[in-house]
């Protein structure tokens, strides 16, 4: 291939200035990094940007051709957070029982929320806000104690320089230059947000590239030497620390031991005034729940409006959803995955020590609970959140069997909680199951 003088004298200028390679010699254990995130359950997602202004999808309204891109675009003028209040959002997600928070500092879109020295689409130079919007979200979110999460896209669909435009159009297939120079400005703008020295990065769009192609591994290395507790999500090709399943509550246990499941409230992610098919309190409860008892999190979406605030429906929910942790939180947070499916109908959790099993009951029982094949001895059983103790009995349990009898709890109407009730039941020591087929008679 032949290369004009300019083009070969523009070649050596990006090449003395390639991105460095960083190496981390030491990294803090993944278990100790994430112990925080095991232990927390439930965050808070907030998708926040341009699309609000006209209720559209976010980025894929432009890519995918349901609007033309300069169209798209002219959002810049309606976003104008002018009534945007970090600190009640952090106070509301506090609130809401959540442990940590991800904000989107920048989607597909390439608008950055904060006064980025790398190109000129933020929302200082580009809107009406002419502020930086990530900076007191930060310190808003460290008042309040919980951990900071930032969202960055790896992908730019318009930089001039990033070859993918549209669904039906590229900018160019191969030109290592051009590539080299998003690259640079890629690693430019990551290396501004590790000011805030987050909790967690949690990326998205790594699959139009390659991780050889995106230096996943110095992007790693890059953010753990700045923070080195931070911890990062499976998005990064292979480069991740946990995963990150989106919308369906998985069905069977997640394989990696650290896990959380992204949601929206609606069908939605960025504001949509259109969209009003809200989950209710209750159904997100429930799916809080479903993660616990396998042992994740659940990161529930937000969706503030273009001026700042937050729709009045979201904050329904996430009062509610207080109201519920604040009432069970001995039963939510630190807790492990519960028993296998098949002993209890229904979803259990267990604490770190494994001694007391936590049994939610997310509907009005016909007669008594039932918890088949535990071989402990039951010390304790009451009702999270109001202490009360509840009666049990063990049924069919033979002298010359080491089967486990039947246990029964009673649980009384007065006791129950409107969404999901939780019992705990404190045994003799850490919970040991039956798991065989039985027996017949050999000796009576």
């Amino acid at each position: 291939m032949k290369y004009s003088l300019k083009k070969i004298f523009v070649l050596i200028v990006l090449t003395s200035y390639s991105i460095t390679s960083y190496s981390q010699s030491e990294e803090i254990p993944k278990e100790e990094r994430l112990s925080w995130f095991k232990d927390a359950k439930l965050g808070i997602f907030i998708h926040w940007g341009i699309y609000s202004v006209n209720g559209i999808d976010e980025s894929w309204s432009f890519y995918n051709g349901y609007i033309p891109y300069t169209e798209y675009m002219k959002q810049l003028k309606g976003f104008t957070a002018k009534k945007y209040n970090p600190e009640y959002w952090a106070k509301l997600i506090k609130e809401s029982g959540a442990k940590y928070t991800v904000i989107t500092t920048k989607h597909h879109d390439g608008v950055a929320l904060w006064n980025s020295k790398y190109g000129n689409l933020n929302v200082v130079k580009k809107t009406k806000a002419k502020r930086d919007l990530i900076t007191p979200f930060a310190e808003a979110v460290r008042k309040e104690g919980l951990k900071l999460g930032l969202y960055y896209s790896l992908l730019d669909w318009s930089h001039e320089d990033y070859p993918n435009f549209t669904r039906d159009k590229k900018r160019y297939e191969n030109d290592s230059i051009k590539w080299q120079r998003f690259t640079k400005f890629n690693f430019g703008q990551l290396e501004e947000l590790t000011k805030f020295n987050p909790d967690l990065y949690w990326f998205d769009g790594d699959w139009e590239q390659s991780a050889e192609k995106w230096k996943a591994k110095d992007i790693r290395n890059l953010l753990i030497s700045k923070t080195p507790h931070t911890i990062i999500n499976s998005r990064l090709q292979g480069y991740g620390d946990y995963a990150t399943p989106e919308q369906g509550v998985p069905v069977a246990k997640p394989k990696s031991e650290f896990w959380e499941l992204c949601m929206t409230m609606n069908n939605s992610w960025g504001f949509q005034p259109n969209d009003t098919a809200y989950k209710t309190s209750n159904q997100v409860i429930r799916i809080l729940v479903d993660c616990i008892s396998m042992g994740g999190n659940l990161l529930l979406d937000i969706a503030p409006k273009p001026d700042g605030t937050i729709p009045e429906e979201q904050v329904s929910i996430l009062k509610d959803l207080g109201r519920w942790t604040s009432k069970h939180k001995t039963a939510i947070y630190g807790t492990r995955a519960g028993i296998p499916h098949g002993h209890f109908n229904g979803y259990t959790a267990l604490n770190k020590e494994g001694n007391i099993l936590y049994l939610y009951v997310d509907n009005n029982p016909n007669g008594s609970l039932l918890v088949k094949g535990l071989k402990n001895k039951v010390n304790r059983i009451w009702v999270v959140g109001n202490g009360t103790k509840l009666e049990h009995n063990v049924v069919g349990k033979q002298y010359w069997s080491n089967v486990p009898g039947l246990l029964y709890i009673d649980l009384p109407d007065h006791a129950q909680d409107k969404d999901v009730t939780v019992i705990a039941v404190l045994l003799d020591g850490k919970v040991d199951l039956y798991r065989e087929e039985g027996h017949s008679i050999e000796d009576n």
